[in-house]
């Protein structure tokens, strides 16, 4: 028998989900619910899941090269597409690639609305359609203390609220997941891992910022179901779970929205979510991370970045503000 000995930065694996969640899911579904290999495999291939429901989801994509993009290597397309966050298809990493098939992404509304000028109702192709769409190459920090490098391929997010026209009031930005038990096993059941619709929200001067991103792909294919199909928000210097996936509804309104993880638990996330290596999680480090792909747990860690290494871009948004506070 092989001992391997932790240090203080290691993640166990009841903690790659937050503890009330794990502790719910073996009590309510017992061996058979524990974090299966695809949490852990790091360096292992994992199998391709299905990318799509859907012929279109497979369509390569029109792009330009963005200007934005790092230059470290990209993390590999298996690994971007089968480890994922998506708890409407399930809590483990490998779920959403098994399970989000089921989503039905054609046809597709997104309501702009709130304190705006010009509020509207979209069907995603006019939606997307006035934007020309590029290839950014984003460093991606999950909470639990993985990450990737991946393309994503999509426009500033800053196109769509100038075309709402925000009212002078409108303060902040308000984001609504799709709610769809039948198509969406997270969402039915005894088990709720999370309230649903999945909500989140960006202060307006970080939605309108140039880095922030609606993404509509990934690689050189339309976004995959469990990438967040068919529209999701990237926030590069910000954890992982402010990229709120499926957007149905964006809204403009005067007060701090709320997030569906501060909601679960405000002492571990806050409304901000920054990369911030000094504030710890409660319950492991954030000073260092692991790239998945990089040969599995037993590989170094590498630091982390303050603003996920985007600080010289962002971090004048919050000038005078105590990062320890507003985390």
């Amino acid at each position: 028998m092989i001992i391997r000995s932790r240090n203080g930065n290691d993640i166990r694996p009841s903690e790659i989900t937050p503890k009330q969640v794990h502790m719910n899911r073996r009590e309510l579904m017992g061996k058979a619910a524990g974090l299966g290999a695809g949490a852990l495999a790091g360096g292992v291939s994992l199998p391709l899941a299905s990318l799509s429901s859907s012929p279109a989801q497979a369509a390569a994509l029109s792009f330009e090269k963005g200007k934005f993009s790092t230059s470290e290597p990209v993390t590999a397309r298996e690994y971007v597409t089968t480890y994922n966050n998506y708890y409407e298809f399930g809590v483990d990493k490998g779920d959403p690639g098994q399970n989000a098939h089921t989503l039905t992404t054609k046809p597709w509304t997104v309501k702009v609305e709130g304190l705006v000028a010009k509020p509207a109702d979209y069907a995603l192709e006019d939606f997307v359609k006035p934007f020309t769409l590029e290839q950014r190459i984003y460093r991606h920090r999950c909470v639990e203390g993985w990450s990737m490098v991946i393309p994503w391929v999509g426009f500033p997010l800053a196109k769509v609220l100038e075309r709402a026209e925000p009212l002078g009031s409108a303060k902040f930005v308000a984001f609504e997941t799709l709610m769809r038990p039948a198509e969406m096993p997270g969402q039915r059941g005894l088990f709720q891992p999370l309230e649903w619709p999945y909500v989140e929200g960006l202060r307006i001067d970080e939605a309108m910022h140039p880095l922030t991103l609606l993404a509509t792909g990934i690689f050189d294919e339309t976004l995959p179901n469990q990438n967040g199909a068919p529209l999701r928000l990237v926030v590069p210097w910000k954890y992982g779970f402010k990229g709120i996936k499926s957007i149905v509804r964006i809204k403009l309104v005067d007060n701090v929205p709320p997030t569906t993880w501060n909601i679960q638990n405000s002492n571990e996330y806050g409304f901000y979510s920054n990369v911030n290596p000094e504030v710890d999680h409660p319950r492991w480090s954030q000073k260092t991370e692991r790239r998945i792909g990089e040969g599995g747990l037993l590989v170094k860690r590498r630091e982390t970045l303050p603003f996920n290494g985007y600080a010289d871009e962002v971090a004048s948004l919050y000038s005078g503000m105590d990062l320890r506070k507003f985390f």
